[in-house]
């Protein structure tokens, strides 16, 4: 039934009156439902038992904060400052089961005072949590993408150096290195380096931390692993070759030789629409082994700072962009394409950490404080995606490139739809009672999570 113009218009006389109270207003009405998710999966408790060797807690537990950073997180704060103004909200006291929040200074000492055992601590916790999702879903194989990121930092933070930031090389910065699951979402590891760090140089160690954790939480996996060019070192493919099945991008390097390669080449097979390739071998004198090396050729229009244009090839018909893959897969090059076109899901997942989770802000002048602060960024982006597979977010296709097998929304989108409500805490009748306006959408999404959290397991 169409409305006529006149019933679409309200009349404003004036400006309202503004009133302060504390009457149980909140802004975050769909935390609640996040609490009740945290108290399905026992997080303080499988918390406590975690950080029970050293917890650096004082007046407030090591637990107590750890939920305080989470919801900071969650709702959308990016610095330690920013605690100030959640204090007497009731959905954020029930959240954090908290009467009073610490303040930002109290933040600040205990990011400092948790070392190297205290982030592991939090990473096998988180890690445990993974294992919740993953365990269900019963699959046959693991995907996963480690890559470094580049955090800019101020001129004195503690342990940042000039190094591989692309875009501004003379500034100061953190090089973490991250590693991603790609069916599920979850970020399954963190570990901060300084920013003159190389990606393969110093990886060796995050390796092995990370396959032991996986297997503790699935050890049958057949474990697929996708890397860039950084990673193409003879002592990591050495390392994964009995450990896992892996493609590598290739860089090319004068001494691996694939321009020659490639300049003797005359039949390439179609791949995709505008894509070419074929497999070869080629020998690494300097590394004494022969690799499987599937080289690609993309059409474009352009003059391309991608590797390179041989001269046998007329630019007036187009350019090529060249990448090579090296792998131990036993595929067809069509699906090692797609194979490693999924990688692209990991950077937009470091881009929705660093601008929805704040993993890219720098709260403190300590090295430990920020690398525990990246830590727990990726703890609160685990828990929401959790919290939306568990509350059965759409199922997708399985698919070549080893995408997610959930609809998951980024978290900009959850906070519009239902983490930043506005809502009323009262007790009518004794019982707690949230209260929000009564929109149809708002009503059937806060209706349907209540239901699904319901029947979780």
């Amino acid at each position: 039934m169409r409305s006529r113009k006149a019933e679409l218009h309200r009349r404003v006389n004036g400006d309202l009156t503004v009133r302060f109270t504390a009457e149980g207003l909140t802004s975050y009405a769909g935390l609640e439902l996040m609490r009740s998710f945290l108290r399905k999966v026992h997080f303080s408790n499988r918390l406590r038992r975690h950080l029970k060797a050293g917890d650096p807690g004082a007046d407030y537990s090591s637990v107590d904060l750890v939920r305080v950073f989470v919801a900071m997180l969650i709702v959308g704060a990016r610095r330690l400052s920013h605690v100030r103004h959640l204090g007497q909200d009731p959905v954020i006291q029930r959240f954090v089961e908290l009467r009073s929040l610490p303040s930002d200074r109290t933040l600040s000492r205990w990011l400092s005072r948790c070392k190297a055992s205290v982030r592991s601590a939090l990473l096998a916790f988180m890690m445990e949590l993974i294992g919740d999702s993953l365990r269900p879903l019963k699959l046959r194989r693991l995907t996963i993408d480690i890559d470094g990121t580049v955090l800019s930092t101020g001129l004195q933070v503690e342990r940042a150096f000039r190094g591989y930031n692309p875009h501004h090389r003379k500034v100061p910065s953190y090089y973490p290195i991250t590693a991603y699951l790609a069916q599920t979402g979850h970020v399954l590891s963190v570990r901060n380096r300084s920013g003159n760090v190389h990606d393969g140089k110093a990886s060796m160690d995050f390796f092995r931390d990370l396959f032991r954790e996986i297997r503790a939480i699935e050890p049958k996996a057949i474990l697929e692993v996708r890397l860039d060019g950084a990673f193409f070192r003879r002592e990591i493919l050495a390392w994964l070759e009995k450990r896992a099945e892996y493609a590598i991008r290739v860089p090319f390097y004068e001494w691996v030789d694939l321009k020659g390669v490639i300049a003797l080449r005359e039949r390439w097979k179609p791949v995709a629409p505008g894509i070419d390739g074929f497999f070869t071998t080629v020998s690494l004198k300097p590394w004494k082994r022969t690799l499987k090396v599937a080289i690609f050729r993309k059409r474009v229009f352009h003059v391309s700072r991608k590797n390179f244009q041989l001269d046998l090839f007329d630019p007036s018909n187009g350019y090529w962009e060249y990448s090579a893959v090296t792998t131990n897969k036993e595929i067809g090059l069509s699906a090692l394409w797609d194979f490693m076109g999924g990688r692209g899901t990991h950077e937009k997942v470091l881009g929705q950490l660093k601008s929805g989770y704040a993993f890219d802000a720098i709260p403190t002048m300590d090295y430990a404080a920020n690398s525990t602060w990246q830590v727990l960024s990726v703890l609160a982006h685990n828990l929401v995606t959790s919290f939306q597979i568990a509350t059965s977010t759409p199922r997708l296709q399985r698919s070549r490139k080893r995408t997610a097998l959930f609809l998951l929304r980024s978290i900009h989108t959850l906070r519009y739809e239902f983490l930043n409500k506005a809502g009323i805490v009262q007790r009518p009748a004794g019982r707690p009672t949230l209260t929000l306006a009564n929109n149809p959408v708002i009503r059937g999404i806060f209706t349907r999570f209540i239901d699904k959290l319901a029947h979780a397991a």
